[in-house]
């Protein structure tokens, strides 16, 4: 018996506790709740949103914790290096291979990626792939040119089909079995931060009271960060396919933002990349800010990573519209 056949089993046979364990079991490992999605299941059921609905909810325990300076600071640092995280790592290498790293890095990018709470690497870069194949198409699960506004933003990642990882299209890195064992149990590293920040927040309340910190205010910024992350990513999604320039001519609607692209450490510069997906680099000109190439950049230089993929001059300067959309 499956663990989704134990759920729908009725209350006299299986028992409510035992249910629920097993319920609560198939959030931590995702292959169980796999194994019964059919490919055409696009329902959103509550067993998809109920991981949203806790993550938003308690971002509202700011009003019994209040806040503080430290821990204001603290969730801006856990957004700025899970940001970059995903750019950088669950993006531009898992996703796109702008760059090579050795097994053992290749891991800890995997781990801090996933520490942003969007699903696991192979998960992360399977859906990715296919938005660029089918960008703007009706196969796209997160165009707003097909969809309503919000599904293109969130609403897809709840319907029951996208839960499933398509190992397929990821098969370059399925092969890793580290990153399989990461992909499967993709609420480990979270819930290791998470705990991280209660104890972060209990050490401080004890030995430096004056800062007027507690635990469970670092634990609800570490919520509220995780919040801001996931939208701030989504963003990209959604709007970025709506507002800005298009630079070159796509077979999407892609375009380029310098707010998206502050907000997204050089994301928004999506016009540039769905031109032009090869390259570490999204922002192709000098004056577009691009911090998670700066970045990787940092890690080239001190031998973590190498060969940065470039965006060939006669590339970037070919099929160039400069049009205003």
């Amino acid at each position: 018996m499956t663990v989704l056949q134990a759920i729908a089993t009725p209350l006299p046979q299986r028992g409510l506790l035992r249910r629920v364990g097993r319920y609560l079991y198939s959030i931590i490992d995702t292959r169980t709740a796999e194994q019964l999605i059919a490919e055409d299941d696009n329902r959103t059921t509550f067993s998809r949103i109920s991981s949203f609905l806790v993550l938003h909810s308690a971002c509202l325990g700011v009003f019994w914790t209040g806040w503080s300076w430290v821990a204001v600071g603290y969730a801006a640092f856990l957004y700025a290096i899970r940001m970059f995280a995903i750019t950088g790592f669950y993006h531009r290498y898992f996703s796109h291979r702008t760059f090579k790293t050795n097994r053992f890095w290749q891991f800890v990018f995997a781990a801090w990626g996933n520490s942003a709470a969007q699903r696991g690497p192979l998960w992360w870069a399977a859906h990715h792939r296919k938005h660029h194949r089918h960008s703007d198409e009706p196969e796209d699960v997160h165009s707003p040119w097909q969809h309503t506004l919000y599904e293109a933003h969130m609403g897809w990642i709840t319907e029951t089909r996208n839960h499933k990882t398509d190992l397929h299209e990821v098969r370059d890195f399925a092969r890793y079995g580290e990153l399989v064992f990461l992909n499967r149990f993709d609420m480990l590293v979270p819930f290791a931060l998470g705990t991280f920040s209660w104890l972060f927040g209990w050490f401080l309340e004890a030995q430096f009271p004056q800062l007027e910190t507690t635990r469970w205010q670092m634990l609800v910024f570490f919520f509220i960060s995780t919040v801001l992350l996931f939208h701030g990513t989504c963003t990209i999604n959604s709007l970025s396919h709506l507002f800005g320039r298009k630079r070159y001519e796509t077979t999407d609607q892609s375009r380029n933002s310098l707010l998206l692209a502050l907000i997204t450490f050089g994301e928004g510069w999506h016009n540039n990349h769905h031109y032009y997906p090869g390259s570490a680099r999204q922002g192709f000109y000098w004056w577009e800010i691009d911090i998670t190439y700066y970045g990787l950049r940092f890690l080239q230089a001190i031998g973590i990573i190498r060969q940065l993929n470039p965006v060939p001059r006669r590339t970037r300067e070919s099929n160039h519209r400069l049009a205003t959309a």
